[in-house]
């Protein structure tokens, strides 16, 4: 793939466009994994959002990968491995389901917005939580605003939104299904709200498709590959390490 276009959303995360051949991301939630020249891990990131032909990610600047990344000029080819994950699965919705919240943590928001915009492209309209520790890490409310939502923010410095986690914004309404996508302790919480649900982790990646098992997680049903098996994962299959 080509680098299309970079573009700083705070001091340390960044929206990338990339072109090339995207028609078999079927679904928000699925991941790519980009070979950064002079690191020998690929780097593992979600879809924010597509087109046939192109495709964006965000991402923090957590370690010399991310910020080689992030200095990339437009035109640089990647290696790129895509699309990778199961995804989130929105045809349930049509299954009973009345009023269903979308959650983001923190850079767990960028592939909220695909969902949401996936949603919106069915027919349904979800309620948006959208989480950050202070009002400077706030991205992508403009995003959702252009999708007909208006996200409901929280901080946890209160600085902005809300004050606090997004379980309360959660906790006085009545959810019959949660997508969430953030830290793993926001996505314990929000688990502990709502009846149903379909929740995305984050796991240290090798491979990024299932050969190295090096992100297993235990499921109620055995061992399982984040990669490959998930990131997405239902509520009845999620066994807490916490």
């Amino acid at each position: 793939m080509e680098v299309a276009g970079l573009t700083p959303l705070t001091k340390d995360v960044y929206s990338m466009k990339l072109k090339g051949e995207c028609g078999d991301i079927e679904r928000p939630g699925r991941f790519i994994n980009i070979t950064v020249p002079g690191f020998y891990l690929r780097r593992p990131i979600s879809v924010s959002s597509w087109n046939e032909d192109s495709l964006t990610i965000v991402f923090r600047i957590v370690g010399g990968g991310t910020a080689e990344l992030a200095a990339m000029a437009e035109g640089t080819k990647l290696d790129v491995l895509m699309p990778l994950g199961n995804g989130f699965n929105i045809s349930l919705l049509g299954d009973g389901v009345i009023n269903p919240v979308v959650t983001g943590g923190g850079i767990g928001v960028p592939p909220m917005y695909g969902l949401a915009k996936a949603m919106v492209k069915s027919g349904t309209k979800p309620e948006v939580i959208l989480g950050f520790n202070t009002a400077d890490e706030i991205i992508m409310t403009d995003d959702f605003r252009k999708l007909g939502i208006e996200p409901v923010i929280t901080t946890v410095d209160g600085s902005a939104g809300i004050k606090g986690f997004v379980t309360d914004a959660m906790k006085d309404k009545a959810y019959d299904y949660a997508f969430a996508c953030g830290p793993v302790p926001m996505l314990k919480a929000v688990y502990d709200l709502v009846p149903d649900g379909q929740f995305s982790f984050e796991a240290r990646m090798a491979c990024g498709f299932g050969a190295c098992m090096g992100c297993t997680m235990e499921t109620v049903t055995g061992y399982k590959r984040v990669c490959k098996d998930g990131p997405i994962f239902y509520k009845e299959e999620i066994k807490w390490q916490i």
